[in-house]
């Protein structure tokens, strides 16, 4: 089959227009599907496969480090979610009401949840009454519905999957250490699952989770320069706790408030995965995370004993690799194209050559090498080195594009000038004032993404209006 008659000729180039690069992926790898209801996507079983691979590891490193799961209602009393003032004013632009069941009005509204804190603080203020009781370390896999006026599938959907973790602590030090840990976690999943490098930082006040006294964020950038907000962890202090009530005696028999964390991340990511390793020719899946971590394909299966000797090649490899085969009757060449555009981390080729020589041409996903391999007792052994030679070459070529478009900016000029036509992250001292944050909002379309944990210099000077500078900070345009 020639390269013109590849299937994914209806792939459009990156360079001719990314974001229908984007659906077309999106599309063709039949990750999702439109349904009836505007914004809400359909998660495809490709694309559910990768979602449950991500909450597979995900969901082991919470356990590990003592979280329970539980599961709380979808609907939210009005009058609860008016408990925490902060909270219900972020949130009230996406929220999706409940006003009858069945023919009958309600009494009162019922909000689709956005977000899960009041539920969480409803139920930590009946079931914490001892110091005997903390932590709390709970979290949930749902859905949450956000009413978004702009969608895209993954990026931003009516309704999405995440996780959301919500803790509860005697004291401020310990929920605060709670909230760096879990970000050290997404940071480490992000970089040894997804191969995905991150910047890490504060986010600023105006920037941070409604409620919450500090947000944490890790934040990729995409192959088009522009920022993915790839996960958060909040610090809540004791805000909601005093809004809810959720108070323990201590040890001395007085009464305190709790302090609380949140965090979460979703299937935000997987659009993060499509846009910082996919190409032209569709995904590239990082193999911690591929739903196949290979593909059989046969060659000259009409041929005696070919298929025989792939169905037990398939039989050895499926007791340690996720995999398919396709045995069907299509070209070779049709078979290659539509596993590449799945993103198929590695191909592995077998045909009457291979047979009488003992091999299998294994061929990679992410650069085309093809590479020879003995079919011996080191075949799995190599096979590994092979796919995760993939992730470190995947997480090499991504973090060389981050840090090669990190840019930084003394003046407003050039600060300007570098938002304006340079994609990327830049990076300059900061004042603190909201009215600059909205400046820049206003006049070039770009936001802060986090603020940098560095010193400041004494003579250092904030670029947009002049003034002594207290942070070092990142700028950037965002999905």
């Amino acid at each position: 089959m020639a390269k013109n008659d590849k299937l994914v000729q209806d792939i459009t180039p990156r360079s001719e227009d990314f974001a229908q690069w984007y659906t077309d992926v999106v599309k063709k790898a039949e990750l999702t599907s439109y349904s009836p209801v505007r914004g809400a996507m359909i998660l495809r079983p490709y694309g559910f496969a990768i979602w449950e691979n991500i909450q597979k590891d995900l969901d082991r490193r919470f356990k590990e480090t003592g979280h329970l799961n539980v599961a709380m209602p979808l609907l939210i009393p009005e009058s609860l979610l008016q408990k925490e003032k902060d909270h219900v004013e972020g949130f009230a632009p996406e929220v999706a009401w409940v006003t009858h069941g069945g023919a009958t009005e309600l009494e009162e509204r019922l909000c689709i949840r956005p977000t899960s804190e009041v539920l969480f603080c409803s139920h930590y203020a009946e079931i914490i009454q001892s110091y005997r009781d903390l932590p709390k370390l709970y979290n949930q896999w749902v859905s949450v519905v956000r009413w978004e006026k702009t969608t895209r599938p993954f990026l931003r959907t009516t309704e999405f999957y995440w996780q959301e973790g919500h803790t509860a602590h005697a004291t401020a030090e310990e929920a605060q250490a709670e909230t760096r840990r879990i970000l050290q976690i997404y940071i480490d999943f992000y970089e040894n699952v997804l191969a995905i490098p991150v910047i890490r930082g504060l986010k600023t006040d105006k920037e941070k989770f409604a409620g919450a006294e500090k947000t944490y964020t890790v934040e990729a950038m995409m192959h088009d320069g522009k920022a993915l907000q790839g996960g958060t962890s909040h610090y809540f202090g004791d805000g909601f706790a005093r809004a809810f009530d959720i108070t323990y005696s201590d040890e001395n028999n007085e009464l305190k408030y709790v302090y609380q964390t949140s965090w979460g991340v979703s299937t935000r990511m997987i659009g993060g995965i499509i846009m910082v390793h996919g190409d032209d020719d569709g995904l590239i899946l990082p193999p911690r995370i591929a739903p196949w971590q290979l593909v059989v394909v046969p060659i000259a299966l009409q041929k005696p004993g070919v298929r025989e000797a792939n169905e037990k090649l398939v039989e050895r490899l499926k007791a340690n690799f996720r995999l398919t085969s396709d045995f069907s009757d299509k070209m070779p060449g049709w078979k290659f194209s539509e596993y590449e555009m799945r993103g198929v981390p590695l191909r592995l080729e077998y045909g009457p050559k291979d047979i009488e020589k003992g091999q299998v041409v294994a061929v990679r996903r992410d650069n085309r090498e093809k590479i020879f391999l003995k079919i011996d007792e080191n075949l799995e052994d190599n096979i590994q080195k092979i796919l995760d030679q993939i992730h470190n070459d995947l997480y090499a070529k991504a973090e060389e594009e981050l840090y090669s478009r990190i840019y930084e900016a003394d003046d407003y000029e050039t600060m300007s000038k570098l938002l304006t036509e340079k994609p990327g992250f830049v990076k300059t001292y900061w004042c603190g004032d909201v009215a600059c944050e909205e400046k820049v909002k206003a006049d070039l379309q770009a936001s802060s993404r986090c603020l940098l944990e560095e010193e400041v210099p004494e003579d250092a000077c904030c670029p947009i209006c002049g003034s002594k500078a207290k942070y070092k900070i990142y700028w950037g345009k965002a999905y």
